[in-house]
């Protein structure tokens, strides 16, 4: 096994899993899982997302729920930015604001704590994949209700064929790897 310290030469596309039907029949999920599990390659794609954030100079990285959690806090971290939770509804325990979406396979929603962006924020976005665009759609309009301005929506995996950045307006989209 590679030392945490190891450099990732490998290319990033190689650790994502496919696996069909999931979570319903027709989906082919594109799982992050083995990227997570190989340290040089985590630490060489969270480099490689920092590069894209950096040149957006955010104040602060939102990371919606869950995998935008782990790429976003490390990214944040890497950078030195605040991180901002955008979560599932009913799991902050504060004052929310809510902003439902559709998914490929159905509905859902998200949360953020009316507090988490200042006005004139710059928050970059950060998940692990970009698909139809709702959920990113969704987490765009909830940081620019409360005043932040989204510099850059930043993902692990597009699927590019599902025209997600359509959804995201104005806002630049950079991905590292793209699917048709």
């Amino acid at each position: 096994m590679p030392a945490a310290t190891d450099k990732f030469t490998g290319d990033l596309r190689s650790l994502i899993r496919d696996v069909p039907d999931f979570p319903k029949k027709g989906i082919l999920f594109r799982d992050v899982t083995p990227l997570l599990q190989h340290g040089p390659a985590f630490r060489r794609c969270v480099e490689r997302l920092c590069e894209g954030i950096a040149k957006a100079q955010p104040t602060v990285i939102a990371g919606i729920e869950s995998r935008g959690f782990i790429f976003g806090a490390a990214a944040a971290t890497m950078l030195g930015v605040g991180f901002v939770l955008i979560r599932k509804p009913g799991k902050l325990p504060w004052k929310t604001r809510q902003q439902r979406y559709q998914l490929e396979y159905g509905s859902d929603g998200i949360e953020i704590h009316e507090d988490a962006v200042a006005a004139g924020t710059r928050v970059a976005l950060v998940d692990d994949l970009l698909a139809t665009g709702g959920t990113a759609a969704a987490a765009c309009r909830l940081l620019q209700d409360l005043g932040g301005q989204v510099v850059l929506a930043s993902f692990v995996v597009e699927l590019a064929g599902l025209n997600g950045r359509a959804q995201l307006g104005n806002v630049p989209v950079e991905a590292l790897i793209v699917y048709p």
